[in-house]
């Protein structure tokens, strides 16, 4: 079991590691991945005991998103809770992604309304949403295409548009009341 001062010291370490990386010292950098690898590791088997098969995958895209976010990492807030919430929506990425396979794998019964509607239903609702959408400008019109069509999150969606994550946010809300506007349903 350790101590709050165990974990104090191993933040402090690790913060050291990754202040030391993002000023050029690139052993520390790799020493900091590398140790921070084993800790991560730990907190992702915590939350993920019953799909233990995606701890490994879920732990590189962590690493990969911590590196690629280094730059936003503000050293007067503790390490530990950067590191934290990056892990997390990363594992709130992989639940969700998870989940929409497994419902596209669950069996569709002949009796359904969906075998109902023709293709060019679905082809004049594609073309539809298509005018519409190029209606919006395109600081709303992309966060949508990228996280509503796509299923991508917003930092996904930040880093294919070019866009920052909270003009993404910004971007699907102010474009999802645009569109309601638009087909006349502004609540």
């Amino acid at each position: 079991m350790t101590t709050n001062g165990q974990v104090a010291d191993v933040e402090q370490h690790l913060r050291e590691l990754l202040l030391n990386g993002l000023n050029g010292d690139a052993l520390a950098y790799h020493t900091f991945l590398k140790e921070l690898s084993t800790y991560l590791r730990a907190f992702l088997r915590r939350r993920l005991s019953g799909l233990p098969e995606e701890v490994e995958d879920l732990l590189q895209e962590s690493l990969l998103a911590l590196h690629n976010q280094r730059h936003t990492y503000d050293a007067n807030q503790p390490l530990t809770a950067w590191v934290h919430a990056i892990a997390k929506y990363k594992l709130v990425d992989m639940l969700r992604r998870r989940a929409l396979r497994e419902q596209l794998h669950e069996p569709l019964h002949d009796d359904l309304a969906i075998f109902s509607a023709s293709e060019i239903d679905a082809a004049d609702a594609r073309r539809d949403l298509s005018v519409l959408l190029e209606q919006l400008p395109s600081q709303q019109r992309l966060p949508i295409i990228h996280m509503k069509l796509q299923g991508l999150s917003v930092t996904e969606a930040a880093s294919q548009s070019g866009m920052t994550e909270s003009a993404i946010k910004v971007g699907v809300h102010r474009g999802l009341k645009a569109l309601a506007k638009l087909l006349g349903n502004d609540t």
